[in-house]
């Protein structure tokens, strides 16, 4: 035989096989990964696993999510409650004002009258 009569490409004699050929193979190749598995299991070891495990999706009862919001909840009422209320502002009244006002303006005049000189 020469080097261009050996095929070294597996796929080439795929393609020249018959349906039920190929139904065949594949039955055959899943009873021996089971086989082997199963080989596996006596022998002491764990089942090597075969591809990736399905994800599981974590669920949670309806219960168990309203004890979480009704502790979340408290959580927040207490932060809010704790936070300790505004000072009440202070205010003048209005004879203080009129005082000030006054005191102001007469303040004012004593500066002009200086520029005035």
């Amino acid at each position: 035989m020469e080097q261009s009569d050996i095929d070294l490409n597996p796929m080439t004699g795929l393609l020249d096989l018959s349906t039920a050929k190929l139904k065949r193979i594949i039955a055959l190749k899943q009873q021996i990964e089971k086989l082997s598995a199963k080989l596996d299991t006596l022998a002491g070891g764990s089942p090597a696993p075969v591809g990736r495990p399905p994800k599981r999706k974590w669920t949670m009862s309806a219960a168990a999510r309203a004890k979480i919001a009704a502790a979340q909840r408290a959580r927040w009422a207490k932060a809010k409650g704790a936070a300790k209320p505004a000072k009440k502002k202070r205010t003048m009244s209005a004879a203080g004002r009129a005082k000030i006002a006054a005191a102001a303006r007469a303040r004012w005049a004593k500066v002009r009258a200086a520029k005035g000189k």
